[in-house]
This record gives structure tokens, C-alpha cells and sequence, in this order.
């Protein structure tokens, strides 16, 4: 790699994550001075052409925004506006939708290990390259995205976009008898789950240290999945909560020409979402099989503040949810009784609501103002990779400039090396639209 004059290198979009995007390295006199990722993709609209429906609609029309975490994007949309109208659904829908969302959490997290991030550490190019050498892995995690995919089916109609969600609860609800086949799936998934923990253990994790603020949603007695409190571990130690109404009075927004996502700040602060900072904040509360595969793989225990900062360890925290969230789904199976009814009528009130839940890439939180007819007046939607850029772009800009500085590092493998950094946080790019292209200039 030469240092001299200026040159502008491309490479073509960036691999194995949900959508493309732009880098941008900035270098002088040999140094790694700015790193950019820019998102590129159409903005969506969605908050714009929610305003004007029905109160009714938006969890049908925020699932749209995601093919892989759709279950988040409903489960948020109906709690902002239930909690506008001042409704409270019964306990056993609210357990049936936690049920749903360890379906995702499943299914996106097994995605994301066997066929997105693994090949990083076993050095592939690929997952279809991967299932070569590693055919019963690749297997386990298509065994274990098929059981996620059978809960969102059941409970929500169909896998990608599911049609059973409404307001207030479902259209239909599922029989005890319909259960008990899952119950028996999951039972064997949560061997798949325990061999995939143990399998991501044993990969080689790069040195690294991510210099941002966790921020997570915390719930009492329980691991944070569909509802919480933001709560906030600064990288300082001191732990903080604030009330899901001033979300964005701590999480600020604003444009920037390069992108068309928007990026945010907490309390003026980098911050990030997502595992880490879930397992930081809520690690104690894991289920004690979880908490198990966690000390076996080597993550310490979170009841005695064990935090890992490590952004390549992040594979290893999702293989940890996922045992966890087989364990969820099957408790939550056993426990099971069917409510009277399937869902509560959500009548229209003037009021703003606000709704906060995990998707498995991190927080994400949906407000919306009604008028007295339930028209919506207002929309905000908050994805997770929108709050995580930019500690992505701080481990880009860490990365570049280690390679950079042990010198005879090629192009592409300087690339390689950046596009291994984004993939650890597992971007959902489509979702923050409102990567991968890398341009290199030097002078």
C-alpha cells in the first residue's frame, strides 16, 4: 500500500449484512484521519405516510420496514399506541407476544452466527463456503432459524411479516394443543443452541475495546426483550435509567449530508446498542441456563458486573440469547393458559404514546401523537443501527488505523478487515435508511 499523492479505491457493496452503504477513509501522511460510513439507500418514509392512518394500522405498516425483525417493529408500534389510549392488555397476551419475539430473537440471531459472522473468524468468504468445511454447523444454525421461524409462524401467521399481530393483542390465539408441538421442537433446539455457544467459544476473537456508552431497556425481575426502561451504562461505570417519555430528549437525532440515515447522540455522548449493552445492562437476569452457557463460554457472570466491551465477542452474546431464548420460549409455553379473549379494543384518544423493545440488533423505540378520531398526527421511529453508527464508525476508525500502522496491508485486505468490524454489530441498514463501498483517499 503507498502513501503517496492521492488515490481513491471502491470496493463493491459491502457482504453479508442487510443492506449497502458507503465507507469513506480519509488518510494523510500515512494516517487513518476520518472514517465515514455513509448509508446511501432511498429513504423509506415510513414515519411520513404513517401520519394520516388510522391508530390501528401502524403495526401492520411498521413490519414492512424489516424482512428480518419485524416482530420489533410491530411490538413497539402497538405498545406507543396503547399506551397513548391508556390500555393495558392481559397478562397472558403480553406473554404470548414475548413468546413471538423469542421466535425472532431466534431466528435472527442464528441468521446472523452461522451464515453472516462466522465465516469471518473460520476464513470464508461466504456461508455457502462455510457449509463446505463446516456442514453440520450450518445445519445446526438452519435447524435452529427453522424453530424461530415455527414460533413466528404459529403465533404470528407467517414468518416474515407476520399478519396475526393487531392492536391490543392477536387476531386468534393459539390452543394449548397447538403448542405442544413447539414445545417439542424447541426442546431440541436448545441442544442446537448449547452446541452453538460452545462451537462460537472456540473461535479466535481479535483484541478490541468498544468506547461507547451501553444503552439498553431494563425490566424488572426479567432479561429486557419486549418492554423496559432505557437504562444507561456509561463507559465511566455509573448506571443510569430515565422514563421511556423522554427518550428523545436523551437519544438526539440530526441529519448528515453523507447519509441517509440519521445519526444520534445520548445525553451528547457516542452510545451503543444491541447485545453488549444488553448483556451489560440485564446479564443477571438471564435464565440460569443462559447464565451457564455464558460462564462456559467464557463471558464471566453478569450478576458480579461482568461486562464484555469486546465488539468481535458480540457473536458470542448473540449465541448466549439464543439459549436464552429457547429457554424463555419453552417456559413461557409450559405456563401457558389460553386468555378469554384475544385481544382488548383499543379505543382512540388524544394523546402521545411512546413504545420501546429489543430488536435483536438493540433498542428500538417508536413514539406517535393521536387525535381524538385516532388519526396520527406524528411519527418517530428510532432504529438500533441509526443510534449504532457511530460507534461503528469509531471501531472502523480504530481498525483502519491498526492496519494502517503495521504497514503491508493491501486494499483489499484493509477492506476485508472493515467490513469484518460493521458485521460485528450485525447492521440492519434498510431499517435506519430515512455499505459495502469503500473509498480510500490519501493525500
Amino acid at each position: 500500500m503507498t502513501h503517496q499523492g492521492s488515490r481513491v479505491l471502491r470496493v463493491g457493496s459491502l457482504a453479508r449484512v442487510e443492506g449497502e452503504g458507503t465507507l469513506v477513509l480519509r488518510m494523510a501522511d500515512g494516517r487513518v484521519e476520518e472514517a465515514s460510513l455513509s448509508i446511501y439507500e432511498p429513504p423509506r418514509f415510513f414515519e411520513a405516510f404513517l401520519r394520516g392512518r388510522v391508530h390501528t394500522e401502524p403495526p401492520d405498516i411498521t413490519a414492512r420496514v424489516c424482512g428480518i425483525c419485524p416482530v420489533a417493529y410491530q411490538m413497539s408500534a402497538c405498545q406507543a399506541v396503547e399506551d397513548a389510549c391508556g390500555v393495558t392488555v392481559e397478562r397472558p397476551v403480553r406473554e404470548l407476544r414475548r413468546l413471538l419475539y423469542c421466535g425472532e430473537w431466534i431466528e435472527s440471531h442464528a441468521l446472523h452466527i452461522h451464515l453472516l459472522h462466522a465465516p469471518d473468524f473460520l476464513g470464508c468468504e461466504s456461508g455457502i463456503e462455510l457449509a463446505r468445511t463446516q456442514r453440520a454447523a450450518v445445519e445446526r444454525g438452519l435447524r435452529l432459524k427453522q424453530a424461530g421461524n415455527a414460533v413466528m409462524e404459529l403465533l404470528g401467521g407467517r414468518a416474515v411479516h407476520p399478519v396475526n399481530v393487531r392492536l391490543g393483542g392477536f387476531h386468534r390465539v393459539p390452543t394449548r394443543a397447538e403448542l405442544r408441538p413447539l414445545a417439542e421442537r424447541l426442546r431440541r433446539a436448545a441442544d442446537d443452541a448449547w452446541d452453538t455457544a460452545r462451537w462460537v467459544a472456540g473461535f479466535d476473537f481479535p483484541d478490541a475495546d468498544v468506547d461507547a456508552d451501553f444503552l439498553a431497556l431494563a425490566a424488572p425481575g426479567t432479561y429486557a426483550v419486549e418492554r423496559g426502561t432505557p437504562t444507561v451504562l456509561r463507559t465511566d461505570g455509573v448506571r443510569a435509567a430515565f422514563p421511556l417519555p423522554a427518550f428523545l430528549d436523551h437519544v438526539r437525532e440530526e441529519q448528515v449530508p453523507r447519509s441517509t440515515a440519521l445519526h444520534s447522540r445520548l445525553d451528547g455522548r457516542r452510545h451503543l446498542t444491541g447485545p453488549l449493552a444488553r448483556f451489560a445492562v440485564g446479564g443477571g437476569l438471564l435464565s440460569a441456563t443462559a447464565l451457564a452457557a455464558a460462564h462456559e463460554a467464557g463471558l464471566g457472570d453478569p450478576r458480579r458486573g461482568a461486562v464484555c466491551r469486546n465488539p468481535y465477542r458480540s457473536v458470542l452474546v448473540r449465541a448466549v440469547e439464543v439459549v436464552y431464548a429457547v429457554d424463555e420460549a419453552l417456559r413461557l409455553i409450559a405456563g401457558y393458559e389460553p386468555p378469554a379473549r384475544p385481544y382488548v379494543e383499543v379505543p382512540p384518544v388524544a394523546a402521545t404514546g411512546h413504545g420501546a423493545t429489543e430488536a435483536p440488533r438493540g433498542l428500538l423505540y417508536h413514539r406517535y401523537r393521536l387525535d381524538g378520531d385516532g388519526t396520527v398526527t406524528d411519527a418517530r421511529i428510532v432504529p438500533p443501527t441509526a443510534q449504532n453508527q457511530g460507534a461503528i464508525e469509531d471501531d472502523l476508525l480504530r481498525v483502519a488505523r491498526a492496519a494502517v500502522a503495521a504497514g503491508g496491508v493491501s486494499d483489499a485486505e484493509l477492506a476485508r478487515r472493515c467490513e469484518r468490524a460493521v458485521r460485528n454489530h450485525d447492521p440492519c441498514i434498510s431499517c435506519a435508511t430515512h455499505f459495502l463501498d469503500l473509498t480510500v483517499v490519501r493525500t
